[in-house]
């Protein structure tokens, strides 16, 4: 994995797992010293390979139940059409991911919402209102089976 080893993977492992464990927890885990494990992360940090480190929230806690993939198609595909997409559409706090995609769709978006109406309300007063939106197509997700923010190391 480009440059990484055992202890480097491992301590990915660990993070990936409980982001809040400690530098002498991880230590204790791996058989290393504080001052090892402390360097490594920051290596880590320093490269590229942790880019943030978060509190994973229950959405439906936090009154975010809903949830609809957005298919996005535009009507213009010019390369200042799709960045002015990506700059603004990233700027709605319903949008959790915005991706751009190759086939049918343009982008594809993951949106929270509490229920329908502030899905609806998104859609017609946020969504629709940008520029050379040609087709919206969502999805909404009646159960989820797994959600998994790990990657297999």
């Amino acid at each position: 994995m480009n440059g990484l080893d055992r202890t480097d993977t491992e301590i990915l492992k660990l993070l990936q797992a409980d982001a809040s464990l400690t530098n002498k927890e991880i230590s204790f885990k791996l058989h290393k010293s504080i001052a090892t494990i402390h360097e490594r992360i920051r290596k880590l940090k320093d490269q590229g390979y942790i880019t943030k480190i978060v509190a994973i929230l229950d959405r439906k806690k936090v009154n975010k139940g809903l949830i609809a993939f957005s298919q996005v198609h535009l009507s213009d595909h010019t390369t200042a059409t799709l960045k002015e997409f990506e700059k603004e559409v990233v700027k709605f706090p319903e949008v959790m991911e915005c991706f751009q995609m190759s086939g049918a769709f343009d982008f594809i978006l993951r949106v929270a919402c509490s229920d329908m109406n502030e899905y609806t309300d998104f859609y017609r007063n946020k969504l629709a209102m940008l520029p050379n939106i040609n087709t919206v197509q969502s999805f909404f997700v009646l159960a989820e089976t797994k959600s998994d923010t790990a990657y297999p190391l």
